[in-house]
C-alpha cells in the first residue's frame, strides 16, 4: 500500500508540476511577459515544485528527515546522475559563466547549508535546526540569484537559447491547468510524503535515508528527463544549466520556503551527507576545468556515477548496520 502511495504521488506531483507550468506559462504570455523571463521564473520553477512540494508538506507533517534529505540528495542527484549520464550519453563542454560563477556558487550554497545544519558544533546549541532565520537568509540568497541570472540573460551572456517557444492554450484552459496542477501538487506531495514514510517505518529504515535516496530520486525524475532529451537532441549543454540551476533553487528556495514556514530539524542527515554533497559539487568544477578544455568526458562521467552508486552503498549498508 506505501509502495501505491508513494508511485500515485509522485505522478500526481510530476503530472501537477508540468500542468502548473503549462497553465501559468500561458497566462503570463497572453499579458505580454517576455519569454525569457517566464523561463527563468515559471519553468524553472516548475521543475523544482517537486521538490518545493514534498518538502513543505514533510516540514509540515514533522517529517523533517524527509525535508532536508530530500533537497540533499536531489542536489547529489542532480551533479553525480543527471550529469554522469548526460556526459555518458554525449560529452559536452561547459560554457565559462558555468565554470566562472554558477558552479562556484553552487559550492557555496552547499558550503551555507553544512554551517547552518551544524548548531551543535559552531554555536553549542541542543539540536541541529535550520531555523526560520536561516530560511530568510536562504531566500534572500535567492534573490540574489534571481537578480544576477536575469542580469546575465538580459546580456546573452552565453548560455544555450531555449528549446522551445511557449505554446499559447485558451484562458479556460490555462486556468484549469493552474487549478488543477495545484491541486495535484498538493494531494501528490500528501501521498507521496505518506508512502515515503510508511516505507521507511516498514522497512527499518531511518526517514533520512528514504529522503536521500527514494524521495530524492524521485523528485529530480523532471530534471533527468529534460538532460536525457537535450542531450539527445545534441544540446547538452542545456542539461548541466538544468541541473545547477536546480541545485541552487532546491538550497536556496525549497529549504528557505520550507524553514520559513516550519523549522527543520537536522535529524539523522549527517555531516557525511552534507560533505558529500559539497565534494561532488567541486568535483564537477575540477572536472569542468580539467586540461582547460571545459568538457565533461565519458570517463568522468562514469567516475561521477560510480561516486553516487558507492554514496548510495554506503548509506544501505550503515543502515543495516543499524
Amino acid at each position: 500500500m506505501n509502495i501505491f502511495l508513494l508511485i500515485l504521488g509522485l505522478v500526481l506531483i510530476l503530472l501537477g508540476a508540468n500542468y502548473l507550468t503549462d497553465g501559468a506559462s500561458s497566462v503570463a504570455k497572453r499579458f505580454n511577459i517576455p519569454e525569457l523571463v517566464i523561463g527563468l521564473t515559471i519553468v524553472a520553477f516548475g521543475t523544482s515544485a517537486p521538490e518545493l512540494t514534498v518538502s513543505i508538506t514533510s516540514a509540515l507533517k514533522g517529517s523533517t528527515d524527509i525535508a532536508i534529505g530530500n533537497v540533499v540528495g536531489s542536489n547529489l542527484f542532480n551533479t553525480l546522475v543527471i550529469v554522469g549520464t548526460t556526459a555518458l550519453v554525449v560529452p559536452f563542454t561547459v560554457n565559462k559563466g558555468t565554470v566562472s560563477k554558477e558552479i562556484p556558487l553552487c559550492i557555496l550554497a552547499s558550503v551555507v547549508l553544512f554551517v547552518f545544519a551544524n548548531d551543535i558544533w559552531l554555536n553549542s546549541a541542543t539540536a541541529n535546526v535550520i531555523s526560520r532565520g536561516d530560511g530568510i537568509v536562504l531566500l534572500c540568497f535567492f534573490l540574489i540569484f534571481m537578480s544576477y541570472t536575469f542580469a546575465i540573460a538580459k546580456k546573452g551572456d552565453g548560455n544555450e537559447e531555449q528549446e522551445e517557444t511557449i505554446k499559447s492554450i485558451p484562458s479556460w484552459k490555462a486556468t484549469l491547468f493552474i487549478l488543477g496542477g495545484l491541486v495535484a501538487l498538493v494531494f501528490g506531495g500528501e501521498l507521496f510524503v505518506n508512502g515515503a514514510s510508511g516505507i521507511a517505518r516498514s522497512l527499518g529504515i531511518s526517514e533520512a535515508v528514504i529522503g536521500l535516496t527514494l524521495v530524492a530520486g524521485g523528485t529530480s525524475l523532471p530534471e533527468l528527463a529534460t538532460s536525457i532529451i537535450a542531450a539527445l537532441k545534441k544540446k547538452p549543454g542545456l542539461a548541466i544549466g538544468n541541473a545547477i540551476g536546480s541545485n541552487l533553487f532546491n538550497i536556496f528556495l525549497v529549504l528557505g520556503a520550507s524553514a520559513t514556514i516550519y523549522p527543520l530539524g537536522v535529524g539523522d542527515i549527517t555531516n557525511f551527507d552534507f560533505t558529500a554533497l559539497i565534494l561532488a559539487s567541486i568535483l564537477l568544477w575540477i572536472f569542468a576545468v580539467l586540461f582547460k578544455s571545459r568538457t565533461i568526458t565519458r570517463i568522468e562521467g562514469g567516475i561521477m556515477v560510480l561516486l553516487y552508486i558507492a554514496y548510495t552503498t554506503y548509506l544501505i549498508i550503515q543502515t543495516q548496520g543499524n
